[in-house]
């Protein structure tokens, strides 16, 4: 049988695989469930991905991540590998035929939305489903206790009870606590099977039957600096100035994103900006000027940066702190992946403490605000009572707002409380793509005089490409068609367009629009059940990350490595000797001794050949002498 080691090579080029990669898959491979924390760039994707062309039938890899899942799908398509995905924005007949695909046909990967998983359709194909694995990208959504809790995460549980497939359960951030709830609500065992408490070796301790594999938290090669600031924007142009290369800077508002581009730009940086409301089009342009060093700054909302795999991003910077230090370490990790020197730069003022604490009281609206915006949503698309269950609304919050006089930053909390309480689905900024239908008999097509040759070819084109265009709408894929006609994306939307005057196609475009799915029909007032004590629960968890944050923020005396790394509950560490604090007080980072300590107890009964292929990876960010101390180290018997 090939070995995983084959597949890496033959897909990816690779000739070996990161730390933890291969014992993640051979743990999979071998039937049991793995919950792997692997930092931010760590080749999450490999750890399912390779395992999934081992085994017959198809991965099922759940990810709340829209834009993330195309960009695989694409990514695997390349590669010669067959995958799929089911998300928001598409018609019941588009999920219809890529379940069937995945379920008939040669696909080794289906990524699947959470919401899709308590859909009738979905469910009516799990018994011809043949699930190899039950992926589940960014684990944390499962969890309560952390910091992007998704309610619809929670029907994954449900699948285990259907689905005889082992789980690979991933995260870039998980507390102790998060992670030991992960385990238990992934967990196949009844609680009062035995097996629900197994243990494995002891530094891969899990809980539910699991084995759970966590690297270490330490970034060696990244400086976490932390400044408090009245002059940001000077600062920021300060950093940008003095260190090379490219750089992210995060913020919590659009509009200040491109107020921040435009600032940077007139200092002499060359800067944009990216956020989820200036279209899909501009964004894939954007990133990719980023990505090839075209623009070197990109200001952005935490929009921006998810499945991005640039290795040479030297500075990450925050102009104010986030709701989290989980939020803060995955962004900040963006910095220096190729192992090289590189920054995470944290800029706060009392000010934002202020804003921070305001924000989660908004954040938390009063319980009756939340059911007064429930009756609001039906009412404005005319819902009645006992009505409307699984029905999509294309969901504008400005135009609601302003409609019922609204305040818009409650208002979206209030429907996040709503999904929160598994009452909708609530799907911000997405993209639904060109849908086409032809509306004329075949036969007729080739007797309209079209104005331009190009609309005949490109209806060729469409027909050969979506055999059951005539049958309903189809999804397009315009860069692709573009590129086959010889034309760029705009100029084929005027050609749709003008053939949809001529009354041959139904042509709806392209949007990025909010998706509301309602998840049951329209209920009374004084029967919707917003769970308050788990109001009260999320309120308390939520104002404990605050406080997490504010701490790291005003910290002068704890070295910042150490205090992230006991935050995500790493016991052992040292003062990383590269931090603004650490500075400060003149300390210094661990000697090599001690990093060739710290190798052997991860792996035990190592070779030197094997510590010397570890160091050659600049993501380990090892000492130079580290070899040469390692052999006086044997010498002396110390290892």
């Amino acid at each position: 049988m090939t070995d995983a080691s084959d597949i890496l090579f033959r897909y990816w080029g690779f000739e070996s695989f990161r730390p933890m990669q291969e014992e993640i898959i051979a743990t999979a491979l071998a039937g049991g469930d793995v919950l792997a924390i692997m930092p931010t760039g760590g080749g999450k994707s490999v750890c399912f991905q390779v395992p999934a062309l081992m085994r017959e039938g198809v991965a099922l890899v759940i990810t709340p991540l829209i834009a993330l899942m195309k960009d695989q799908v694409q990514n695997l398509e390349d590669r010669g590998i067959k995958a799929l995905s089911i998300h928001a924005g598409m018609t019941r007949r588009e999920v219809d035929l890529a379940l069937n695909n995945a379920a008939y046909g040669d696909c080794k990967l289906l990524y699947v939305s959470p919401e899709r998983l308590g859909t009738q359709l979905f469910r009516s194909y799990l018994d011809v489903l043949k699930v190899s694995f039950i992926v589940v990208d960014e684990a944390h959504c499962i969890s309560q206790w952390g910091y992007d809790f998704r309610p619809d995460y929670l029907r994954i549980g449900e699948l285990r009870k259907v689905l005889d497939a082992p789980v690979i359960a991933l995260t870039a951030t998980a507390t102790p606590k998060v992670a030991e709830d992960i385990m238990e609500r992934l967990s196949r065992y009844p609680e009062a099977d035995p097996r629900r408490m197994a243990k494995t070796a002891e530094d891969k301790a899990g809980v539910g039957g699991f084995t759970m594999i966590r690297s270490s938290f330490e970034r060696p090669n990244l400086s976490y600096i932390v400044r408090e600031s009245q002059d940001k924007y000077g600062q920021i142009l300060d950093i940008c100035k003095g260190v090379g290369g490219s750089g992210i800077i995060y913020m919590r508002h659009r509009r200040k994103c491109e107020e921040v581009a435009a600032y940077l730009a007139a200092g002499g940086v060359s800067a944009s900006f990216y956020h989820a409301g200036i279209g899909p089009e501009l964004r894939t342009r954007r990133q990719a000027e980023w990505k090839m060093g075209t623009i070197r700054v990109m200001v952005c909302t935490n929009a921006f940066g998810m499945g991005i795999d640039k290795p040479d991003v030297r500075f990450v910077a925050h102009m104010s702190p986030p709701d989290s230090l989980e939020a803060y370490f995955q962004e900040a990790g963006r910095a220096g992946r190729d192992g090289l020197r590189s920054y995470a730069v944290l800029l706060w003022n009392a000010t934002d403490l202020r804003n921070m604490k305001q924000i989660l009281d908004v954040s938390f609206p009063p319980l009756d605000f939340i059911a007064d915006i429930y009756q609001k949503l039906h009412i404005f698309y005319g819902i009645q009572y006992e009505t409307g269950v699984s029905r999509q609304l294309k969901f504008d919050l400005v135009e609601f707002c302003t409609h019922f006089a609204l305040p818009q930053a409650q208002t979206r909390y209030a429907l996040r409380y709503l999904e929160q309480s598994d009452h909708i689905t609530y799907s911000e900024d997405i993209d639904i793509a060109t849908q086409v239908k032809i509306v004329t008999d075949r036969d007729q097509l080739y007797e309209i005089d079209f104005p331009d040759p190009k609309m005949t070819a490109l209806l060729e084109i469409l027909m050969r490409r979506h055999p059951g265009i005539f049958s309903y709408p189809v999804t397009i894929d315009e860069e692709r068609i573009g590129a086959e006609l010889g034309i760029g994306v705009p100029l084929l939307r005027q050609l749709l367009y003008g053939i949809s005057l001529e009354h041959v196609i139904r042509y709806v475009p392209a949007d990025h629009s909010t998706v509301i799915t309602l998840h049951h029909n329209r209920l009374e007032p004084g029967n919707v059940n917003l769970l308050p004590d788990k109001y009260d629960f999320l309120r308390k968890a939520a104002e404990d990350r605050l406080a997490a944050m504010t701490e790291y923020a005003t910290e002068s005396s704890l070295c910042r490595s150490r205090f992230l790394l006991d935050y995500f509950g790493q016991e052992e560490s040292a003062d990383c000797g590269c931090c603004d604090v650490c500075r400060t007080h003149g300390r210094k980072g661990p000697d090599t001794e001690s990093v060739v300590k710290k190798y052997a107890r991860e792996h035990p009964g190592f070779t030197f050949d094997e510590l010397s292929e570890w160091s050659r990876d600049p993501r380990n960010g090892a000492p130079s002498d580290i070899l040469a101390v390692c052999r006086e180290m044997m010498d002396k018997g110390e290892i």
